[in-house]
């Protein structure tokens, strides 16, 4: 069944009903990873709501040779920034080490401008033995955020969950291999695309991540002062 209406109003709303799924996570003081841009209006009300760390996960693609759209793999930031491989794709295209190599760090420098647009010197945070949730607006195919959760295991996360306002049941079935848990709002059937389940689905601006991702720091804050007490 297709909504006849919106089932979210916009990110905002999203970003509440999916903090209400997840309450109770909030006594493993978590970490939230938002993908940008449009993840991190979602993970700004989720982190809000769990007074926790709220940084953004960032995934560059690497192209084939002479043809950038295909992907053989990506690059995904965190403290120590991974590289994932799609070994299929690599298997039949048979790029160079040194290719590989040279458009990794081309991906990296990318990854590291955007963190400095977003986040200035802020490091990334660390997500070794923590339980972290990660949050989009929500998923289609999936294959970036199956990238940013092989990544995570990579970096040993303790306790990965996925949360998204609304996804396709058959992606989710594919993406339950690469996580611990799964908080998913709705699944319509047949499954159109990820706007049409907002009334407003308008690009997330760089300006508006910045601004969330500073007054989210406050959450931090506040949860560090928990934890001490």
């Amino acid at each position: 069944m297709i909504f006849d209406a919106p089932k979210f109003r916009d990110r905002t709303e999203a970003g509440r009903q999916l903090a209400a799924a997840l309450t109770g996570f909030a006594a493993t003081d978590p970490l939230v990873l938002a993908l940008p841009r449009g993840g991190v209006p979602v993970g700004f009300e989720v982190a809000k709501s769990l007074r926790a760390r709220l940084d953004v996960l960032l995934v560059r693609k690497i192209g084939a040779p002479g043809h950038s759209e295909y992907g053989i793999g990506a690059v995904v930031d965190g403290e120590n920034p991974q590289l994932v491989l799609n070994e299929e794709a690599m298997a039949l295209v048979q790029p160079s080490d040194d290719y590989v190599e040279a458009e990794k760090r081309r991906q990296l420098l990318e990854i590291e401008r955007r963190r400095n647009l977003y986040l200035g010197s802020r490091p990334a945070a660390s997500v070794l033995g923590r339980t972290v949730i990660v949050v989009d607006d929500g998923i289609a195919t999936g294959g970036t955020v199956r990238v940013a959760l092989k990544a995570l295991r990579k970096d040993r996360a303790a306790h990965v969950v996925l949360a998204v306002p609304v996804a396709p049941r058959d992606t989710l079935a594919l993406i339950k291999a690469d996580v611990d848990e799964v908080v998913c709002l709705a699944t319509p059937e047949p499954f159109v695309a990820v706007g049409r389940y907002y009334g407003d689905f308008a690009q997330t601006t760089d300006a508006e991540v910045i601004r969330l991702l500073r007054e989210a720091e406050q959450f931090e804050s506040k949860s560090s002062m928990r934890s001490a007490g």
